[in-house]
């Protein structure tokens, strides 16, 4: 099986020193490409320079670059043209992370409002994809996503933690959904059990959000708590059991569904003959 983790925050600095060893265990567990995810200017430069360092082939590491909701604050009269270079890198896959979080609001809502449709201006302008966050504030993020709707090639809308209703206008407006370990937390994700199912083929994928979000579900537990690339395929396991599908056919398609998603190369496995 081969699986591509959407999102990773490899710069957090729990991976410091450590990027290597956790990017070698994430491809002996199927884990073959991996969407580096930027969550301030300063972050997505480093993931940049990660990809770049840590994947001589320029086969298996991407970046996103942008501006998390929570840092919308953080937004100043460089932001946008900093973002615009970094997003013209041959490396660069998709806006973001970008979106609304009313669940925190670290920032102000307008802000954020404010911060979100810039992002939007750089994916059509580039014609990228974007890599959404939203908690607690879908309805406004639906209401500013139709001014950009038809202009945008894709959305995803990353670590989907909503409801019905919430899944299904995403859905309406032709966006991606990402699903975290979040399916595997009993205390929380339960809902998510029975929605899984009603995500079509061809906009579902799959992602670890590592250092965060460790499946719950997950035996033995890492003695560190950190969650990594390597344990997406806990979140294959329960996602496949509540879509009844095999994990072969549910990496299958969520693998191609990235990959269109991403444009990302196909990576070529030299078969190795066996001995004589």
């Amino acid at each position: 099986m081969q699986l591509i983790d959407i999102g990773v925050n490899l710069t957090n600095p729990s991976f410091d020193g450590k990027h290597q060893a956790v990017l070698d265990r994430a491809y002996a567990a199927g884990v073959e490409q991996l969407i580096l995810t930027g969550t301030s200017v300063e972050g997505s430069e480093l993931a940049l320079h990660l990809s770049r360092e840590l994947d001589e082939s320029a086969q298996r590491l991407f970046t996103t670059a942008g501006i998390h909701p929570h840092s919308a604050s953080d937004w100043n009269g460089e932001s946008a043209q900093r973002l615009l270079a970094l997003l013209k890198e041959p490396n660069m896959r998709a806006v973001g992370e970008c979106g609304l979080d009313f669940n925190r609001d670290f920032s102000p809502r307008p802000q954020q409002e404010k911060v979100l449709e810039e992002h939007l201006a750089l994916a059509v302008e580039l014609q990228l994809p974007v890599f959404l966050h939203e908690r607690d504030a879908s309805q406004r993020l639906l209401e500013i996503l139709r001014d950009f709707r038809d202009r945008l090639p894709a959305a995803v809308v990353h670590c989907f933690t909503g409801e019905k209703r919430a899944l299904f206008n995403y859905l309406d407006q032709d966006l991606h959904i990402g699903i975290t370990g979040w399916i595997c937390d009993e205390r929380r994700g339960t809902h998510l059990h029975p929605l899984v199912s009603d995500i079509p083929r061809g906009r579902l994928m799959l992602e670890s959000d590592a250092p965060y979000l460790l499946p719950r579900t997950l035996r033995p537990k890492p003695k560190s708590g950190r969650n990594e690339p390597a344990y997406l395929t806990e979140v294959l396991r329960e996602v496949a059991v509540h879509r009844g599908e095999s994990e072969q056919d549910l990496a299958a398609h969520t693998t191609a569904c990235a990959r269109a998603f991403f444009g990302l190369p196909v990576i070529a496995h030299i078969p190795v003959a066996a001995d004589e």
